[in-house]
């Protein structure tokens, strides 16, 4: 484990909120991402969904460790829109941040983030294969997205955003199968103007094998029945947004 350093009240309280199940092959990793920050007043809130493997006791141990480091359990599973929103619920911090238990951040992710002063910052990020090896090109994202170029095409990977809810407020995930992170995106989106990007990656976003944002099949319907049914959006303007995303998605994963 990596050494923890010294717990400095330099910073407002930055929630970190983490859903695993089956993570004991990264969560280490994860953990440790969020020890070596350059900003340590933090709370990682771990939410155990249920997992079957070594998972707890990999989070026991590291909580024996570091208090900042707070665990939560579901006894049964029930999908990470209800692990991350009981995350949300039990936050301390004027800042609130996502981290995948898949993922890990550089060093500098929460001190950049919080240096740009705006409600809704993300960031850019390596993708990686599971051992954390290249495997394709940095994803940049833009200097800024609204609500409407969210629906285009989704720039915020949910382990690169940071939202001031002493500003936004608190919101909850939508609890639909998938795309529950865009539709958190979009409720704030519809309180603030704009989302702040930055574009030197600050974080590592692992893309597995059997990830289901690599088939875009599979994600055709989800896409349409989130513009349809969570966004209510009209039939002809789901048309358009699902086309704008079919051809950004296809740019996104063609190299």
């Amino acid at each position: 484990m990596a050494t923890i350093r010294p717990i400095k009240k330099a910073n407002p309280l930055v929630s970190i909120v983490t859903p695993c199940f089956n993570s004991q092959k990264y969560i280490l990793d994860t953990i440790n991402s969020v020890q070596n920050q350059t900003v340590t007043d933090w709370e990682l809130l771990l939410i155990n969904d249920a997992s079957t493997d070594h998972t707890e006791r990999i989070i026991k141990e590291c909580q024996t460790l570091d208090s900042r480091i707070k665990y939560f359990k579901h006894n049964h599973n029930r999908g990470p829109a209800y692990a991350r929103n009981l995350g949300i619920e039990n936050a301390k911090g004027k800042y609130l941040a996502f981290l995948d238990a898949d993922d890990v951040w550089l060093p500098l992710f929460l001190e950049s983030c919080i240096a740009r002063n705006k409600a809704f910052v993300f960031t850019s990020a390596l993708r990686v294969d599971e051992n954390l090896k290249p495997i394709l090109s940095p994803f940049i994202v833009p200097e800024k997205v609204s609500y409407s170029d969210v629906l285009k095409s989704n720039s915020i990977i949910c382990s690169t955003a940071i939202i001031d809810i002493e500003k936004l407020g608190k919101l909850y995930m939508p609890l639909i199968k998938k795309r529950q992170d865009m539709g958190l995106w979009l409720q704030y989106l519809k309180k603030t103007e704009y989302a702040f990007g930055i574009k030197k990656p600050l974080a590592l976003y692992r893309i597995r094998e059997n990830s289901l944002s690599r088939n875009k099949k599979n994600l055709l319907k989800h896409q349409w029945d989130f513009y349809r049914k969570v966004e209510n959006i009209s039939f002809i303007k789901s048309v358009y947004y699902m086309i704008c995303w079919a051809y950004f998605g296809y740019k996104k994963y063609r190299s």
